[in-house]
Formats: C-alpha cells, sequence, structure tokens
C-alpha cells in the first residue's frame, strides 16, 4: 500500500485534495492511504521520521513563507526516497523545487484531471520502478540485475552483488514473490539469478557467477533447477 502524507496551512484546501485523492484511489483501484496530514511542519519531520511515506503532497508558502522548500531539505536527510509533489499558488518558486528532487507540482487551484494526470505518472513510474529494483529498506534500493543470488541466513536475506553486499530482514516466501522469473530457487538457503550464472558444476553441485562468486544446489532442488536454467 502507498503511504501519502498531506501538508497544507489551509484546511479547505486540505480537505479538498483528499476528497480528490480518496475518488482517484477508488476510480483507479490503487491501493493507496492517506496516512497522515497536517499544517505543522514539526509533526510532519516527526511523522516522516517514524513511518513508511510514499509520497508527501507538500505546500511551498507554509504559513504565507517560503519555507515548504527549507523543509524539503529536511525531509530529504530523512527519507530520500519519498516522491515529492509541491503544491503551490506561486508560480515563481516552481524552479526551485527541483532542487529537492521533486517529482513534480501543481499549481493551485488544483484540478481533478491535472491531480489525476500527476498521480497515475507517478503510479506508473513506481511499477516500473519496482519492476527493476528490489527494496533492502527506506533507503537503499538495489537493481535487480546486479543480484547474483540471495542467501537466506536465520532470520535475514543476504544479497550478493558484484561488489557488495545487502542484508534485510525477509523471507524466501516474501521475496520470491516479487521476483523476476530469472531468478530460481535452487537450495533451501539460496535463490539464484539465472542471467548471472558464468557456469555450473553439476559433479559439485556449485554455482559460479561472474565475478567468481559461488552458491550451491541443494538434492532437493537440482532437477528442477536444472531444467529451467536449460542446462
Amino acid at each position: 500500500m502507498l503511504n501519502i502524507v498531506l501538508c497544507d496551512d489551509n484546511l479547505s484546501f486540505l480537505n479538498g485534495l483528499e476528497d480528490m485523492l480518496y475518488k482517484l484511489f477508488i476510480k483507479h483501484n490503487l491501493d493507496a492511504n492517506i496516512s497522515f496530514r497536517t499544517d505543522c511542519t514539526s509533526k510532519l519531520l516527526k511523522h516522516i521520521e517514524n513511518n513508511p511515506v510514499d509520497i508527501l503532497f507538500l505546500d511551498i508558502t507554509l504559513k504565507n513563507k517560503n519555507v515548504g522548500l527549507s523543509i524539503a531539505e529536511e525531509i530529504r536527510k530523512i527519507n530520500k526516497s519519498l516522491h515529492l509533489i509541491f503544491t503551490t499558488a506561486h508560480f515563481e518558486f516552481v524552479m526551485e523545487a527541483y532542487k529537492v528532487n521533486a517529482f513534480d507540482y501543481l499549481v493551485k487551484p488544483i484540478s481533478q484531471d491535472k491531480l489525476e494526470e500527476t498521480l497515475l505518472r507517478l503510479i506508473d513510474y513506481l511499477d516500473n520502478f519496482n519492476n527493476r529494483f528490489i527494496k533492502i529498506n527506506s533507503t537503499t534500493f538495489i537493481n535487480q540485475d546486479d543480484v547474483h543470488y540471495i542467501r537466506k541466513d536465520g532470520m535475514k536475506l543476504i544479497f550478493h552483488t558484484k561488489d557488495n553486499e545487502f542484508e534485510t530482514y525477509n523471507s524466501f516466501s516474501k521475496i520470491k514473490n516479487n521476483l523476476p522469473r530469472h531468478f530460481v530457487r535452487c537450495h533451501k538457503s539460496f535463490i539464484a539469478n539465472v542471467s548471472n550464472i558464468s557456469h555450473v558444476e553439476a559433479g559439485t553441485n556449485t554455482i559460479f557467477f561472474n565475478n567468481s562468486s559461488k552458491c550451491y544446489i541443494g538434492p532437493r532442488y537440482k532437477e528442477e533447477f536444472m531444467e529451467k536454467i536449460n542446462i
């Protein structure tokens, strides 16, 4: 589910934006929720520090001051992956919005059509991003093509790439559903990225990758694994 946060000092605008967004959630069957709304920047920062936030609609001119941009800079220190959409009645601040890597800006008054276009474009971007990247934590994403194999170590999963290792707490059963077909279970403790395999030593049940790293094939998985990689 997408967690969306709204911040604006105009209560009437907040109510209208929330209403328009929920209509779009229903219209397009989006798995999204407005998890927090506020007119207070300190409460906003505290919420972002302690909760997952995917999309933030932020007013540039809170309390009639150009503080939205400075708040956005603080937000980027906390959450670099959050997708920021500025709302503003002052077009002159728009170019500055991109200094904090804003996804888009919406000039008030915001029309339903413009909001719909921006939201759907962001959803499409996220879908494409999620198909290419694996989320390790709130600030770390790795390109799935860089992964050689995934190793289970107790409650942790360790993603082995050409040059690094990345740890996260998850299970094979959950992560497998979000991986493309070329990630194949080869052992009770390993999932291999077939695209990065250099060669397989069937006699020793060892899989080698193009950086000379290796993982292993378990007896239970060997027949199905060998069929899937066409060896």
